[in-house]
């Protein structure tokens, strides 16, 4: 089969977009291959995990507790909330809400959770707490999907998404819990089916989010390895692109 690298290209010409991806090892935060792995490209859904790791941040220095119920109304509801809208009645916890923004890429848990954390603005300057002075997020859902050309807000490049999702996961940032906590919503991604889970061998460790925009964007974060190992992130992003879902 081609190297990753030559696939990427072959992809490029195919989708006539613009496809940036780079794979890091998990353990040590090396490059293992890497194609405009500085390139601005729209975070659109992937920003959920970072989004949560923020939560569990928050968690862990006793601002916040998984188990606190947040109530809300209809109009609070925004497009794709599979999960939020059957819970108006009963409210949703800050966990039940986590899990249901990256497992079913759920858009008004998103918006409810990012309002816990101080807004998108809340949200990029945890980014720049953590080191990450790249990634940003400007808007809320869903209009953080619109993936303008040319337009830096809600973007991120996939050396630093990579990075910063290997200081979620491996470094003193977050507890031991939480960090277990966040890979684990990412393990149970019910939305990602096609991407890579469908190409995997047997026996691969694979915890993932996706994420899809307007103008043919779309969006990976995942973790992998052999042996039901996180062995290592891979980041991939698509954007300007006029193929259609399926392809893509």
């Amino acid at each position: 089969s081609p190297q990753p690298l030559e696939q990427i290209k072959l992809s490029e010409s195919q989708l006539s977009g613009r496809v940036g991806m780079i794979e890091m090892d998990l353990a040590s935060g090396r490059t293992l291959t890497a194609w405009r792995a500085d390139e601005r490209f729209p975070m659109m859904s992937t920003f959920k995990v970072v989004l949560c790791g923020a939560v569990l941040a928050r968690v862990d220095a006793g601002d916040e507790q998984l188990e606190r119920k947040i109530h809300y109304r209809q109009q609070d509801l925004v497009d794709y909330s599979p999960v939020s809208e059957k819970h108006l009645a009963d409210g949703m916890t800050v966990g039940e809400l986590c899990a249901a923004a990256i497992t079913m890429s759920d858009n008004s848990a998103a918006n409810l959770l990012l309002a816990t954390v101080g807004g998108p603005a809340g949200l990029t300057a945890f980014l720049r707490q953590i080191g990450d002075n790249v990634t940003r997020l400007d808007r809320w859902e869903t209009e953080l999907n619109e993936a303008l050309p040319g337009d830096a807000r809600d973007t991120t490049t996939p050396a630093s998404m990579a990075a910063t999702l290997r200081k979620l996961l491996t470094s003193q940032r977050l507890s031991a819990r939480s960090q277990r906590q966040l890979l684990q919503w990412m393990v149970d991604d019910r939305v990602a089916g096609p991407l890579i889970r469908s190409v995997l061998p047997a026996g691969w460790f694979i915890a993932d989010k996706t994420g899809a925009g307007e103008r043919g964007a779309r969006g990976i974060v995942a973790l992998l390895g052999p042996n039901n190992k996180a062995e290592r992130i891979v980041v991939i992003y698509l954007r300007d692109t006029p193929a259609s879902m399926a392809e893509r």
